[in-house]
């Protein structure tokens, strides 16, 4: 898809935009918005920005301040699951 921005000449000249880089950093901005929306996951904005690995997704979001979804329910649901592998047979508590 593509899409076209118009933005007045007077305005463009005095933020001084490259038009290659704007480009890349509207889908940026676009992408980073959607994921802190919820609205696309990180393999997505991955794929939208042609980065090369999950963990650079990730420094890319963290730059853009879109911390990963990760909600106290979660929290919750994490805690139980460790404390549930914990109390499996030949689990060494005192190895941990």
């Amino acid at each position: 898809m593509q899409i076209v921005i118009e933005l007045p000449d007077d305005i463009g000249d005095r933020l001084q935009l490259n038009p290659t880089n704007l480009s890349h950093r509207i889908l940026e901005l676009i992408a980073a918005d959607q994921y802190r929306q919820g609205r696309i996951g990180a393999a997505e904005v991955r794929r939208m920005l042609n980065l090369s690995s999950r963990w650079e997704t990730y420094e890319f979001l963290k730059r853009e301040k879109a911390d990963l979804p990760y909600t106290v329910e979660d929290l919750d649901r994490d805690v139980r699951s460790i404390m549930s592998l914990a109390r499996l047979p030949g689990f060494d508590r005192s190895a941990h």
